[in-house]
């Protein structure tokens, strides 16, 4: 069951493309909420496709952008830096880690998952 009483500074996040069961398992975490919309001025957004982080920003150039990988790539994260992403994260691992990786990102941080930086 979602939270209803959220904190009034709860943090905004929105899943590019939409993953309702990702949203209800971060939707149980007190402090955030996740939202339908770019309209919704989330303050981070997860997204699977760099090229969604480039029209993220055009649109709200103060969300923190975060690429989500189910594995790493060569030369992933140096494409989602190079677009402007805040960071790069798994995608299946444990919500509260995302979560973790949600707030981080919010405060300014750039996030890299260890598993997903490379040698």
């Amino acid at each position: 069951m979602p939270v209803t009483h959220r904190p009034a500074r709860s943090l905004r996040v929105l899943l590019e493309p939409p993953d309702p069961p990702l949203a209800l398992r971060l939707g149980l975490q007190p402090d955030i909420e996740v939202v339908d919309s770019a309209l919704a001025r989330p303050a981070v957004a997860l997204v699977e496709e760099v090229a969604a982080v480039t029209a993220l920003l055009a649109e709200d150039p103060e969300c923190r952008v975060l690429v989500s990988a189910g594995s790493a790539r060569p030369g992933l994260l140096d494409a989602a830096l190079a677009a402007g992403a805040a960071g790069l994260v798994l995608r299946d691992g444990p919500v509260e880690d995302l979560a973790d990786c949600l707030r981080r990102a919010s405060a300014g941080e750039t996030v890299v998952d260890p598993a997903l930086a490379g040698p």
